[in-house]
């Protein structure tokens, strides 16, 4: 625990000390409360990534839906398999829905085993965790974590024989790091899609991929997504728009705050994601990018999830974000960070992988070297902390 010393000064009207609240605790009796499917479970803060963190109030027919989902999606995936107990590796914070949802939850509703690693950030540690491991079924991660597994030198030693499936979500999941990871593991990373507010899984890849598609799968069962302009209309098949989507998954709403709960709900109960999305005539779903995060370029929407794929195949490149900042001529123009793999990498050499691999208009303008990427707790890259350089 940290000295008082530290802890800065505060003052919280009318508050109770933990002490006292167990003392007057010890006077009552316990009350077992009728608990129904339209009460509250939890409220579920979004990161706050591209703005200021809300309470997703998630009901308790919201979190149980979403388990039956999850459920039926992985019941391909273990047909023919005799497994007596699911070993989920949760490497993701736990307050966060990502874990809260696919590890633990889920882990308890299928009886399995939920190994925590309490520090993912330290990577031969969690390295020697996984070769120490005979068995593990389900490992879900975002893209940074995969890559950061990929570039130890002990990764080698890590047998993957027995893993079920390998799930990407919290970020786009890049070709070039599934494609390695599929190389060193045989195995597939299945990437999915949700959000603190739909529980919060609303699409994902099968478990019985066996290469990397590119898109975040199909819906989930009962739910519906739709691509919309900035009307609310329905878009055609291959035109990007926003992603929404409606289910029973969906939150009951944002807590205390009806105006902000209006703005992406739409009247025919779909929830606007602020993601930018398009559908195939199959009815798989690719992300794009966050809409805040777009870059428009003399009138061109560039997106930084496309230059940051192309930049990352670049060999010596470890990883990359891009942004937009302002510009007199063309209002924005692309800046990319990148955090070298290799000393010798030089601008010139991105700058000349960019020339052959992309359009005049996406191509970054500015380059800058960094020692770290910004992310948050589960590994999403705070593009608005670089914006703000």
């Amino acid at each position: 625990f940290p000295s008082h010393d530290i802890v800065p000064k505060w003052d919280l009207p009318n508050h109770i000390s933990f002490k006292n609240a167990l003392a007057i605790g010890a006077h009552h009796l316990f009350r077992k409360p009728q608990i129904g499917h339209n009460d509250i479970a939890f409220l579920q803060y979004t990161g706050g990534t591209t703005g200021v963190s809300k309470g997703a109030v998630l009901l308790h027919r919201n979190i149980l839906a979403n388990l039956m989902q999850i459920e039926l999606w992985l019941e391909p995936g273990l047909r023919g398999k005799k497994i007596d107990q699911l070993i989920f590796i949760c490497a993701l914070p736990m307050y966060h829905i990502f874990a809260l949802t696919a590890c633990c939850m889920f882990g308890i509703k299928a009886g399995g085993l939920n190994i925590l690693v309490t520090n993912p950030r330290d990577i031969s540690g969690f390295i020697k965790l996984l070769a120490g491991l005979k068995t593990f079924h389900i490992f879900p991660a975002v893209n940074t974590l995969f890559n950061a597994l990929m570039n130890h030198p002990q990764f080698k030693k890590i047998n993957f024989s027995s893993l079920l499936v390998a799930i990407g979500g919290g970020v786009a999941v890049q070709r070039v790091v599934a494609d390695r990871w599929l190389a060193l593991t045989g195995k597939s990373i299945a990437e999915g899609y949700g959000l603190s507010e739909t529980s919060p899984v609303s699409c994902c890849n099968t478990p019985l991929i066996n290469r990397f598609t590119g898109h975040i799968g199909l819906p989930l069962p009962s739910t519906d997504v739709s691509i919309r302009d900035d009307r609310g209309q329905q878009l055609p098949i291959d035109m990007p728009g926003e992603i929404c989507i409606r289910g029973p998954q969906v939150m009951a709403g944002y807590w205390r705050s009806q105006d902000e709960t209006n703005k992406v709900m739409t009247v025919d109960g779909f929830l606007k994601t602020g993601d930018i999305g398009v559908m195939d005539a199959n009815g798989y779903v690719k992300i794009i990018d966050r809409k805040k995060d777009v870059v428009i370029v003399s009138g061109f929407n560039v997106y930084p999830n496309e230059v940051e794929e192309v930049v990352a195949m670049l060999p010596g490149v470890f990883e990359c974000a891009v942004v937009g900042v302002p510009d007199e001529h063309s209002g924005e123009v692309v800046k990319i960070y990148i955090v070298k793999g290799d000393a010798n990498l030089t601008e010139q050499q991105v700058m000349a992988h960019c020339k052959e691999q992309l359009t005049n208009y996406k191509r970054p303008k500015y380059i800058e070297f960094i020692n770290e990427v910004p992310k948050n707790t589960v590994g999403k890259t705070l593009r608005r902390e670089l914006r703000n350089r």
